[in-house]
């Protein structure tokens, strides 16, 4: 019986080893092309796609070791078999809305469901879901809007991550700071500006690791309106997000504004700023003056004083 059990630990290591093999030649099969390939083409339908993949940077991302297919879900293994496969009832649910972010492969953007339901389902249920599965809109974020091109994604932890704690700002900001976006949803403007002017503000930009960020509040996936009963940042739940760092924080001390108010929005500030503005530059304009009408009359009593000396004489 031991001598039956330790012949079938080879036996099972290689037909592991076989099914790697054969994920990673599936990868490869492709990227032989695309790796070569440079540029866009143009599909069938008049969707601009870009068919270059860095090989290296591919397998250095979280979905190195993944066939290509498993998100190209409606691909053949085929390199020239156009897109026809059929999709399982939870991707061709998703498809007219993914379509809305990508026209040339909705149906690889709906495959992120697969491996990342529960993460889906939080979207879907937040106030950037609304926007995609509710109102159709186009210019609401899905997943590679924050997370960048899918081939290339990195671990949180990597700097390079466009959801790292050093770029998080850079990527809410491409939708909160967009003019167009905030008036278009009546978002709070200047909001990453106003951040910025807080106190964990001024710590993140000197390089503070642990000082929160916009997901620390708001949440990543599952953000609401600010005025929801399940909001983090308002009421009860604004008391518990503040309590994870301040420990013991109360409802007075939850009343702090997170982000503090700019411009004319704040006017003691704001005024105050001005006038000391006015009040600098009137102390520099005070001493200029100071300088050029004291050189004015040294020169004036150099000149007068050598006239009169030659004149005495």
């Amino acid at each position: 019986m031991r001598k039956a059990f330790l012949f079938f630990i080879p036996l099972i290591s290689l037909i592991s080893l076989m099914f790697l093999w054969a994920s990673a030649y599936a990868a490869d099969e492709c990227l032989i092309c695309h790796s070569a390939m440079s540029g866009k083409v143009k599909t069938a339908k008049g969707d601009v796609v870009d068919v270059h993949v860095d090989a290296g940077a591919f397998e250095g991302s979280v979905h190195g070791s993944f066939e290509c297919t498993g998100c190209h879900v409606n691909f053949t293994s085929g390199p020239h078999t156009p897109p026809g496969g059929k999709l399982d009832r939870q991707i061709t649910a998703l498809v007219p809305f993914t379509s809305k972010k990508s026209k040339s492969s909705p149906a690889a953007l709906a495959a992120c469901v697969n491996c990342h339901k529960p993460i889906y389902d939080d979207l879907k249920a937040s106030v950037h879901g609304e926007n995609i599965f509710a109102k159709k809109e186009a210019d609401a974020p899905l997943c590679l809007d924050c997370h960048g091109n899918p081939h290339y994604i990195v671990p949180k932890a990597d700097p390079r991550s466009r959801v790292n704690h050093a770029n998080m700002l850079e990527t809410c900001g491409r939708c909160h700071e967009n003019e167009e976006i905030v008036n278009k949803y009546g978002l709070s403007p200047y909001v990453i500006e106003k951040y910025k002017e807080s106190f964990h503000g001024k710590k993140y930009i000197l390089g503070h690791k642990r000082v929160p960020i916009c997901n620390d509040c708001h949440g990543a996936h599952l953000i609401t309106k600010v005025d929801a009963p399940n909001s983090p940042v308002s009421g009860e739940g604004k008391v518990k997000t503040c309590g994870k760092c301040h420990r013991g924080a109360t409802a007075k001390f939850a009343a702090a504004p997170a982000h503090k108010y700019i411009g004319k929005d704040n006017p003691i500030p704001y005024y105050g700023e001005k006038m000391l503005i006015v009040l600098l530059l009137g102390v520099f304009l005070f001493i200029f003056s100071h300088v050029i009408l004291e050189s004015v009359a040294e020169i004036r009593d150099r000149v007068f004083r050598k006239e009169d000396h030659h004149h005495d004489e």
